[in-house]
């Protein structure tokens, strides 16, 4: 399954860091929980959507109701609450595994639909939100590896594009993850 975590920031003065505890001890410690696959961070540069994307894949929804995910990660958030805003939670089925983005490739997610991933050229993987806020109740994610040759502002209305802030973190004994359905 695939477990999203979106927000903004809104306190530049400590966004920096804030950004270096998440990428650096908070990811970490979510991939060491029993049932976290794979973790990434990601940053929008297309406007309408919230600024960091967080793409998680685990076991199911008891993993996020665990002990061991209360005490390693989830909700340790108490010294930026104050500055988190947009924020918001899904648990997504219809792949295994979240698609692993390089350092020069985008990941490309859509809310309306697979066809403006297909007319640029892209193959979506469809994700159906079953837990948490249950919505977008639709995704499609994509990754693309070129340039976008037309620019961000020229993006189909909620399509949304995002930069890797961290390589995609992977459990022990997991390997390198592809996508999976």
């Amino acid at each position: 399954m695939i477990y999203t975590v979106e927000c903004t920031f809104a306190d530049p003065a400590s966004e920096a860091e804030w950004n270096h505890f998440y990428s650096l001890e908070k990811l970490p410690a979510l991939i060491s929980v029993s049932g976290f696959h794979t973790s990434q961070r990601f940053k929008a540069v297309s406007a309408g959507c919230p600024i960091y994307l967080a793409v998680h894949s685990i076991d199911n929804l008891d993993v996020l109701q665990g002990d061991e995910y209360r005490q390693k990660g989830g909700g340790n958030f108490a010294r930026w609450q104050q500055h988190i805003t947009d924020w918001h939670r899904n648990l997504y089925s219809g792949l295994d595994r979240a698609p692993a983005i390089g350092a020069d490739e985008y990941l490309v997610v859509s809310a309306t639909g697979p066809d403006p991933l297909i007319r640029m050229g892209l193959t979506p993987y469809q994700i159906q939100a079953v837990a948490l806020e249950k919505f977008p109740e639709h995704r499609w994610l994509a990754k693309l590896d070129r340039p976008i040759e037309s620019g961000v502002e020229y993006l189909p209305e909620d399509v949304h594009l995002y930069v890797p802030m961290t390589e995609q973190l992977t459990s022990s004994g997991d390997a390198t993850s592809e996508v999976s359905r």
